[in-house]
């Protein structure tokens, strides 16, 4: 049978929502004093939290497993009912379920919807499978803490997640891309590799950038700063700090205000660090009069903001508190529109791709329930959007009613080696901050006219896209990325002189290069450079000083052999130029 792509979705969801169903039976038969909380399907799996005595080991989900078995080998009915809401709250009451009582509490409606599976019912909106015999292939993957509701003020619950798909192959397949996405963790490579760090000393979701990671970041930088001249933008900076009342007029105070680290007393006014960079870029367009002669206007900063996170949501380098968006803001006329969007495309595309990702996931997110300016203004941004995709040639998906109340936008998800799908590039137009701020240019007319801001960003963060590259690449970067180009690794002592006069003039042409002068065996520091993950080895004796030549291994096992200095350097250049290899 051939199933569409968005009925297999469903069917999947629905396979996943019941599973966690069959779990939180599991775990009720094995541990009757468990309380159940919530269990929904989500992208690639399923949880269910717990309140439980004692937090879930490894030898717990074994057993779990093997009981939520038994359940699928039972083959219960699945069997949806209703109930009142004062009948349902005492129903789960009896069964010493408070967790069930508060979202019940919580329902506006007057009915609520049970599921139920032999002796297990659940408050449910469903839908769910016919019968627990139809899951066919499952998996319990971890264990995890998670607060109730995600209120750090509240209980913490122990959640179980789990995975399941149509056929095993699928789960067999998925379960072979979660092995390889942990050896791929780019906090566990980072450590290995001394890129970065985060310390409870200094702070959860603040960076610390190690010398061979903050020597990518440079890369990456000075390639983003000359890209963006060559595509006729300006650069600016701006501060970190600001009054308040420049948040209140941006919306900033009002819309995300969760998200906004406290204010801080400077001389009487308060001050917050800031979470964006757009008012800022406002005021220095502010600064002077402009007219339809200077639009478009495209300004870039590479922006250190601060926001605050919940302990809970942050992961290594891909959610933080502090990070350095990539940010760019243009300013056009409602005419010049269009033309900058395909601009934008065009280049996100070509900075994308230098590092290695061809393959993309594009969204258009459209007007939601609740936004500013008017249907008009919605419609030809959405329009404008959309013909530049169509323009440039991008297949994409209409995202309806996920645009920010401020304006439409395309959002781009890259995908990675594995292929996962990481958000990074976003493009949005904005209405709302050129009618806050006043923003405004003079045009032919002689008449004042609103200025068009787009909120433009390639890379998202720095931090999170340096996470996404370390696990593109497994953390063998490609050479014009690599902190180290090249190691020297002299046999004996009596070659370290040689080997550093030899780094010494790849030095002088640019090329990043250690020297490892241990007393140690040669086939150890090959071992320890490919752990390193260094792309090229170079191994020095007696006979390669004698011939003026360097022995090249590569890091993946390649051994190319003896080489003169001058070859091997003329092709490394031509390497870094071209921007391949690895």
């Amino acid at each position: 049978m051939i199933v569409s792509e968005n009925k297999e979705a469903e069917l999947l969801e629905t396979l996943r929502h019941t599973s966690a169903h069959i779990l939180a039976q599991a775990v009720l038969e094995l541990f009757p004093e468990s309380q159940i909380a919530i269990g929904p399907a989500i992208k690639e799996g399923f949880y269910y939290d717990f309140d439980v005595e004692k937090p879930f080991g490894p030898e717990d989900l074994r057993k779990i497993e093997k009981r939520m078995g038994k359940i699928i080998q039972r083959n219960l009915p699945i069997e949806r009912s209703e109930m009142g809401k004062e009948e349902a709250i005492s129903f789960f009451k009896a069964k010493n379920e408070p967790y069930k009582v508060e979202l019940i509490e919580d329902l506006a409606d007057s009915q609520v919807s049970l599921y139920t599976q032999g002796n297990f019912t659940d408050l449910c909106k469903g839908p769910h499978l016919s019968s627990t015999g139809e899951v066919k292939a499952f998996k319990l993957l971890s264990v995890a803490g998670s607060y109730w509701r995600g209120d750090e003020n509240k209980k913490m619950l122990s959640r179980i997640y789990g995975t399941a798909f149509l056929t095993k192959k699928e789960l067999e397949e998925h379960l072979d891309r979660l092995e390889e996405a942990k050896k791929r963790d780019h906090r566990k490579l980072g450590k290995a590799l001394d890129l970065f760090s985060i310390t409870e000393e200094t702070g959860p979701g603040l960076i610390h950038w190690h010398p061979k990671g903050a020597m990518i970041r440079h890369i990456i930088e000075d390639f983003w700063k000359n890209e963006h001249f060559k595509n006729g933008y300006q650069l600016v900076n701006t501060p970190h700090i600001a009054k308040v009342n420049l948040w209140e007029t941006s919306g900033h105070m009002d819309f995300y205000k969760e998200n906004i680290f406290s204010t801080m007393d400077v001389d009487g006014q308060e001050y917050i660090a800031k979470p964006m960079n757009c008012p800022f870029h406002i005021q220095i367009y502010k600064n002077k009069q402009k007219s339809y002669r200077d639009l478009p206007i495209r300004w870039a900063e590479l922006g250190t903001v601060y926001r605050y996170e919940r302990s809970g949501v942050m992961h290594g380098l891909l959610r933080v508190r502090g990070f350095t968006q990539d940010d760019a803001h243009i300013f056009c006329s409602p005419d010049q529109l269009p033309g900058e969007i395909e601009k934008v495309l065009h280049f996100t595309l070509s900075v994308l791709r230098a590092f290695g990702f061809s393959e993309y996931d594009i969204y258009l997110s459209t007007r939601p329930e609740k936004f500013v300016g008017s249907e008009d203004g919605w419609k030809n941004a959405t329009d404008s959007l959309e013909a530049a995709l169509k323009k440039v040639g991008l297949p994409y998906q209409v995202d309806p009613g996920e645009g920010v109340f401020y304006g439409p936008k395309i959002d781009v998800k890259i995908k990675d080696t594995i292929g996962r799908a990481w958000q990074c590039s976003t493009i949005q137009v904005d209405f709302n901050l050129p009618d806050r701020f006043d923003v405004n240019y003079v045009g032919s007319d002689g008449n004042s006219h609103r200025a068009i801001m787009v909120h433009r960003a390639l890379m998202g963060s720095l931090e999170r896209f340096f996470g996404c590259l370390i696990e593109h690449y497994a953390g063998a970067f490609p050479l014009w990325l690599a902190p180290v180009q090249a190691i020297l690794l002299p046999i004996t002592d009596s070659q370290a002189e040689h080997a550093e006069d030899v780094a010494g003039k790849l030095r002088e042409q640019g090329i990043r290069v250690e020297v490892d002068p241990r007393n140690e065996k040669i086939g150890y520091k090959i071992r320890e450079a490919q752990m390193q993950k260094v792309p090229y080895m170079l191994v020095v004796g007696e006979k390669e000083i004698e011939t003026n030549t360097v022995s090249v291994r590569k890091r993946g096992g390649e051994n190319i052999g003896p080489i003169k200095l001058e070859e091997f350097l003329e092709q490394i250049l031509d390497e870094i130029k071209s921007k391949q290899g690895g």
